[in-house]
């Protein structure tokens, strides 16, 4: 069984910023390039890699946000088949921005990770702080709701997959109810 048929247990995630990075990078779907949209202010940098998960449309109107666990960074527009494990509901100025986490499958250190349980209360707790730190010089406001199951990811995933479909079924003039 090709990977790719496996949504949501398994994703591609399309690497936008590798950790360590303070660059905050984003794919311009128009013209299929990435962007370098800012530095960030704080002086905090990713500690994961962040990216999207294409084929997905989430309320944000971007793709569904993942935060990938990986022993070592990957760089930018990277492709990466992770496994989620649950994920972060925050809200932003934009309204509510879901973000999943995942874990790389090729990487043996993260191959025990199936939930939130397995991984360190130490590391999701970072991953928090850079999310509540990382706009504060901006002048933006981020307020992190909390960690959510890995079923609560998978239900958003498929939401936002049946919504990506919905939006490529009017672009191309048919309803999205038809083959239904």
């Amino acid at each position: 069984m090709d990977l790719q048929e496996r949504f949501p247990d398994v994703l591609e995630a399309v690497v936008e910023i590798p950790a360590g990075s303070r660059n905050k990078y984003e794919f311009d779907e128009d013209r299929g390039v990435f962007r370098l949209d800012r530095v960030l202010s704080s002086a905090v940098y990713y500690n994961f890699d962040y990216g999207f998960i294409e084929g997905t449309r989430a309320d944000d109107g971007d793709h569904t946000d993942v935060m990938l666990l990986i022993a070592q960074p990957t760089f930018t527009g990277c492709r990466v088949w992770t496994r989620p494990v649950g994920g972060l509901a925050m809200r932003d100025e934009h309204g509510d921005d879901f973000k999943v986490l995942s874990v790389a499958l090729g990487d043996p250190l993260y191959a025990h990770v199936q939930s939130l349980d397995d991984v360190s209360p130490h590391r999701l707790v970072e991953i928090e702080h850079f999310f509540e730190t990382y706009k504060l010089l901006e002048d933006k406001a981020v307020e992190v709701l909390g960690w959510r199951s890995r079923d609560e990811a998978l239900e958003t995933l498929r939401a936002d997959r049946a919504r990506w479909e919905r939006e490529q079924a009017a672009q191309a003039g048919r309803s999205p109810l038809a083959g239904a």
